[in-house]
């Protein structure tokens, strides 16, 4: 009579959900995940300030000190620049931080897997990845501040500042949710090709070196920035800081509309992750 041997339990997928684990637990691991990405960050802080300053710092320079000294723009065009900029560094530094690592993770270093084996829900692992690309951005836009206001002799009122980082957390919260988007549903192969594509317009569209009001002799290119997210971050910004004569977007209506968006990027992104994490 022959025996047969006892299947071997089967292990879990890496994608598989941790229903089992009570949600504490996944929030105690979720935290845990973010301090080690935020740990790896304090070890690479050269380069991560590179990247954070070499591009915002020389759009100050030329657009904000040396065309102004030239005579070629005014001393007030740098209360719209300054808080355009600062928007833009935070916006694009939480895409960019979310969306190439999300390539390398899923095609070359595979480190996605050892999170997918963490005690918490695929969702939250995704969700932990904009977290941490809206961190970076938020830092990104913060230490803008005080450089930007030295180096074009800008000052705003304290309380003001406080309200600039509050509207920063969201333009970070977008940018990363469309950067989990654009590094999920690209293949990695066109992920440059998708960064020229998409990059360039979303910076010079994005009303970060003009007021969106002040397009009316251009309805075509007002619409077109009207319907870049990265507007409502810079007008939003904007509407805080500037001198009265500048006419911004409500900031109730650029908060609305961001929200918005950060819904239906985040669940395309999401879901982008959880298709991936299944391959």
């Amino acid at each position: 009579m022959s025996v047969t041997a006892p299947a071997a339990p089967s292990t879990p997928s890496p994608a598989a959900t941790p229903t089992s684990v009570p949600v504490m637990d996944q929030l105690a691991t979720f935290r845990a995940v973010l301090w080690r990405d935020l740990f790896v960050t304090g070890r690479e802080l050269g380069a991560f300030f590179a990247q954070v300053f070499l591009q915002p710092l020389f759009m100050l320079l030329i657009f904000g000190k040396v065309l102004a000294d030239l005579g070629y723009a005014s001393d007030d065009f740098a209360n719209v620049l300054l808080p355009g900029v600062i928007a833009l560094n935070a916006f694009l530094i939480g895409l960019e931080n979310t969306a190439l690592p999300m390539v390398m993770d899923f095609s070359f270093t595979r480190e996605i897997e050892d999170r997918l084996l963490a005690p918490m829900a695929v969702p939250l692992v995704a969700f932990e990845k904009i977290v941490f690309g809206a961190i970076r951005g938020l830092v990104a836009g913060i230490v803008l501040i005080p450089i930007g206001m030295l180096m074009l002799g800008v000052t705003w009122p304290l309380m003001t500042v406080f309200q600039v980082l509050g509207v920063l957390v969201v333009g970070a919260l977008v940018g990363a949710a469309m950067g989990l988007t654009f590094g999920t549903l690209v293949p990695p192969h066109r992920i440059q090709i998708m960064f020229t594509v998409i990059l360039t317009p979303l910076m010079f569209t994005g009303a970060t070196q003009f007021p969106l009001r002040a397009l009316d002799a251009l309805p075509w290119f007002q619409v077109v920035c009207a319907l870049n997210p990265l507007t409502y971050v810079s007008e939003a910004t904007r509407s805080l800081v500037a001198p009265p004569g500048v006419e911004s977007v409500p900031l109730w209506l650029d908060l609305i509309v961001l929200a918005g968006v950060f819904v239906v990027f985040a669940t395309i992104g999401i879901r982008g992750f959880m298709r991936r994490a299944m391959d």
